[in-house]
């Protein structure tokens, strides 16, 4: 079975700490437990040296041994291996270079590094670590370190031939869209594994089927921070979502999407919620209960490109209409 086959079964991932005694040593008795913890309760893979592990361990010279004794420890199990890959592009191919080496599957890639740079800078960053390893892309929240990343940006990440998936964590319900709906124009949500990261709407994230002009997209399962804790009862839940999948009303569900993306135009949520007014205006000037979309303030109106989003989202759900 290919890596892409096996991400695409669904699996819990957790995002593994970083175990040290009280003189801030790395204690590898406990590190290794905590991995053979993540092996016993049945993780379907583990993901090291990420924000949960402290990126920090870089800076310690802790990156390749706590790599090689989770691989050691892990790879009986056959499960999925995967190693955050970190920093600019010089410290990443390292990062990647090493993961590799010591036979992880792929690389998770962290952007904290390029909060201030262009989107495009960090595509090609992308283009040169996915020459060395199978790439998981990340959407990490601004609040530890992440970036607001646009839609155009992932409908062209996703372009990427050796990315593999998606660990989708911005805790937040319209960035969360942006990502699944680029994965699901791609043409490539068979090849994409999508992995939920929120940990503040994991079940929910993993039972709603997103639904794009007919294109359907589901988050398989989680590489989560959460699933470090708790890790058997989560292979669990995982489980029951699974076997519940066809049993809960999901049209709810795909309806709650689709409305989020849908508000996502009328509020204006690209431009920072500039044109939320006068989208609302727009949506009834259409309906013919307003003649117009004038606001007080005369620099109050659409901002740029929500007209397009709105004629894109309108056209997509006539069931939201009246």
């Amino acid at each position: 079975m290919t890596l892409r086959q096996r991400l695409l079964e669904g699996h819990v991932i957790p995002a593994h700490p970083l175990a040290l005694d009280r003189n801030r040593k790395l204690d590898e008795s406990r590190q290794r437990g905590l991995t053979q913890y993540y092996a016993r309760s049945g993780a379907g893979g583990i993901a090291v040296a990420v924000h949960t592990t402290q990126f920090a361990i870089r800076e310690h010279a802790l990156l390749e041994p706590v790599l090689r004794m989770a691989i050691e420890e892990w790879r009986p199990t056959g499960g999925i291996a995967i190693a955050g890959v970190c920093g600019k592009t010089q410290q990443a191919i390292l990062d990647a270079t090493l993961a590799q080496a010591l036979g992880y599957d792929a690389g998770l890639l962290s952007l904290a590094a390029f909060r201030d740079d262009t989107e495009e800078a960090i595509l090609e960053h992308a283009r040169t670590i996915a020459k060395l390893i199978p790439v998981v892309g990340f959407y990490l929240q601004p609040a530890v370190g992440g970036r607001i990343l646009s839609h155009n940006f992932w409908s062209r990440f996703v372009e990427i031939e050796n990315v593999v998936a998606i660990k989708i964590a911005p805790f937040h319900r319209y960035q969360t869209i942006d990502v699944m709906r680029a994965v699901a124009s791609s043409g490539r949500a068979g090849e994409i594994a999508l992995y939920t990261g929120n940990d503040d709407n994991i079940i929910n994230d993993l039972l709603t089927t997103y639904d794009f002009n007919g294109t359907p997209v589901r988050m398989v399962g989680g590489l989560l921070g959460q699933w470090a804790v708790w890790t058997r009862r989560a292979v669990e839940i995982l489980e029951q979502i699974k076997q519940l999948k066809s049993k809960v009303p999901s049209e709810m569900l795909t309806l709650n999407a689709q409305l989020t993306d849908a508000n996502a135009a009328i509020f204006d949520v690209a431009n920072h919620f500039h044109g939320c007014i006068a989208g609302i205006h727009e949506v009834l000037r259409r309906q013919g209960l307003l003649d117009g979309i004038w606001c007080l303030d005369p620099n109050e109106s659409l901002g740029p490109g929500q007209l397009a989003e709105m004629d894109r989202v309108l056209a997509a759900y006539p069931q939201l209409q009246d």
